[in-house]
């Protein structure tokens, strides 16, 4: 028995390399791929209406955008991204102030969200695009953070790059 023992153990170890060598290198792989892609959050600024986006530590990019009025604020706190919906139909939430306004369509000029939707906290509040690009830079939403259409979608497929992101919005 002994010498079968032998015969079958060097080959054992050997097959087994692969995975072993693949388990040490795996966290060295990890490092790689961050350091191929920084992670992203968003910072959205209340009082200056801007929507910051850092990657590996730095702003990449900053927009104008809408934010919730006095009477329906924007929520403070840090979120993350959720679903992303492209084209988006509208359809009026279960509030008072929409009580009369109908769902509108994709195209819908009359549509409030404009190319696309990105939930950070759900059911009611997102980042979007706009009908009204007149808005950005007030306070004039119903809450959710309204962008230039183009933006939004820039955005949107900037967050689909790196899957959730974090967002921290500030007053």
């Amino acid at each position: 028995m002994p010498i079968l023992n032998r015969r079958f153990i060097l080959p054992a170890l050997v097959a087994c390399m692969p995975i072993v060598a693949a388990v040490v290198s795996a966290p060295r792989i990890l490092d790689r791929f961050h350091a191929a892609r920084p992670d992203m959050r968003i910072v959205i600024d209340l009082s200056e209406r801007r929507l910051r986006v850092i990657e590996g530590g730095e702003v990449v990019h900053t927009y104008g955008v809408a934010v919730g009025s006095r009477k329906h604020p924007t929520p403070t706190g840090s979120y993350w991204t959720g679903r992303i919906q492209w084209n988006p139909r509208w359809v009026p939430p279960p509030r008072k102030w929409a009580a009369r306004l109908h769902p509108r369509g994709p195209h819908d000029p009359r549509n409030p969200m404009q190319g696309v939707k990105i939930y950070f906290r759900e059911p009611w509040y997102f980042i979007h695009g706009t009908n009204d690009p007149g808005s950005i830079g007030t306070a004039a939403s119903h809450g959710c953070i309204r962008m230039r259409t183009a933006d939004a979608r820039s955005l949107a497929r900037r967050i689909s790059k790196h899957g959730s992101v974090q967002v921290v919005i500030r007053a």
